[in-house]
């Protein structure tokens, strides 16, 4: 799994961040957290196939994390896309899209699953498959907005080549029939379970998206032992009291959500334009919560 930060830029873009948009990449699929404007431009400079895009997740509507939703569900209708599209985010979106259908503004000619959320209490599953859930918690800004979490399914363990060998299973479709769990015969007619060569199942990787919000316990818990954190850090401290006025965190209050939740390591994004250069955030995330890495437009993140 990967993460790439498509639109860094709070409110508005800049020259060099756009506003916010993120891809998790998965091996055959991505999924897409907000949508800002010229987010798919960005996907398309990361080179990000578009029918490869499972499920899109709105964080709130406010237009920086959401003015891109209508030129990219249109896009995949001119390109003729044919597998359904998931996209969850708060109520209002269904409205917003019947209206620009109406005007014949957009263009979806594939199944398109909307999941619209309201008030709730406690984390709620937003979407599941076989290999991963995403799970959503309200945040605390000044409308309803929530934030998101991908958690990997247990992955099985290393396979043992030599140990495949010694017990009779040769090279092939067996091994791969061992490595889904399923038991097999060796060549000598003996039972082979997959513990035999299998090691300890592995944890699968956990990414916790949290845009924008207050200080707040849902995001600590949300974040809780995730092995990367995307949190905003719109200001430095020195403006707390304004971060606070209009529903936004500073990069101290990232850093200590992240140390409070237990996450192995703190990705901050969506950067106020005050800050041509965000140095300073990275300085004062790193101050508190030293595994932290500033989001650029475009980067790749290994997660």
């Amino acid at each position: 799994m990967k993460v790439i930060p498509l639109g860094t830029s709070s409110g508005k873009p800049t020259l060099k961040r756009n506003v916010s948009a993120l891809a998790v990449v998965r091996e055959a699929e991505w999924l897409l957290f907000d949508c800002g404007e010229g987010a798919q431009m960005q996907v398309a400079k990361v080179g990000l196939s578009q029918s490869r895009l499972t499920a899109m997740f709105i964080t709130h509507l406010h237009g920086d994390h959401f003015n891109g939703v209508a030129g990219l569900l249109s896009t995949m209708g001119l390109d003729r896309r044919t597998r359904a599209l998931w996209l969850t985010g708060p109520k209002g979106l269904r409205e917003y899209l019947d209206t620009l259908e109406r005007l014949k503004v957009i263009f979806i000619n594939y199944p398109l699953e909307l999941n619209e959320l309201e008030a709730f209490d406690g984390p709620v599953n937003a979407f599941e498959t076989s290999e991963y859930t995403v799970t959503t918690r309200q945040l605390d800004h000044r409308l309803f907005a929530i934030g998101y979490r991908v958690d990997e399914q247990a992955k099985p363990g290393r396979f043992n080549v030599q140990r495949a060998l010694e017990l009779g299973v040769p090279e092939g479709p067996l091994w791969g029939r061992l490595q889904i769990g399923e038991e097999v015969m060796s060549s000598s007619g003996n039972r082979v379970q997959p513990s035999d060569v299998l090691g300890p199942p592995r944890p699968g990787k956990s990414v916790a998206y949290c845009l924008d919000t207050r200080p707040c316990t849902a995001a600590i818990d949300l974040a809780r032992d995730v092995d990367l954190l995307i949190h905003e850090a719109t200001y430095t401290e020195e403006f707390a009291v304004e971060a606070q006025q209009y529903g936004h965190s500073t990069a101290a209050q990232a850093a200590r959500t992240a140390r409070e939740a237990g996450a192995r390591r703190l990705l901050i994004t969506h950067f106020s334009s005050r800050y041509p250069d965000p140095a300073p955030l990275l300085r004062e995330a790193r101050e508190i919560f030293p595994d932290t890495t500033l989001a650029e437009d475009l980067i790749e993140i290994e997660v």
